[in-house]
């Protein structure tokens, strides 16, 4: 082989490196931005941005699980599906805001919301009836 020719398929081989490596995966879901949830007013108008009327009636400190199984992983699927960063923060403190839904009622069930805050992030959210949970939705 002539050196013109190793040349052109050293120079060929590069460029198609460097192709795979700049440019992104078609199939790679780009992350969600950050839910920010510092404040009431933030948290609040998390839920009004997908149409919920939200008032806030306790707050609690938690840990979220390391291991995400059985329910949990059930709860870990439904923040997946709506893009919050759960299972990042597995193990550590977080401070969970419930609130009542005040404009939906299925079957005059009290509709309930939560709100998964750590690090001033939304991590994780859902609408639950407060009859055990007979009903749950996504808040998105």
């Amino acid at each position: 082989m002539s050196k013109k020719m190793t040349a052109f398929i050293l120079i060929a081989a590069v460029i198609i490196s460097i192709t795979i490596f700049l440019i992104p995966e078609k199939n790679k879901k780009p992350e969600n931005p950050p839910v920010p949830a510092a404040s009431a007013e933030q948290r609040t108008e998390y839920f009004a941005l997908h149409g919920w009327e939200a008032e806030e009636i306790a707050e609690k400190k938690v840990i979220i699980p390391e291991d995400f199984s059985g329910i949990y992983e059930d709860y870990a699927a439904m923040q997946d599906k709506q893009g919050l960063p759960l299972r990042k923060y597995g193990g550590k403190n977080a401070v969970l805001y419930i609130y009542e839904i005040k404009n939906y009622s299925p079957r005059s069930c009290k509709m309930l919301a939560e709100l998964l805050v750590c690090d001033n992030i939304a991590v994780a959210s859902m609408v639950y009836s407060d009859d055990k949970g007979s009903v749950r939705l996504a808040v998105s």
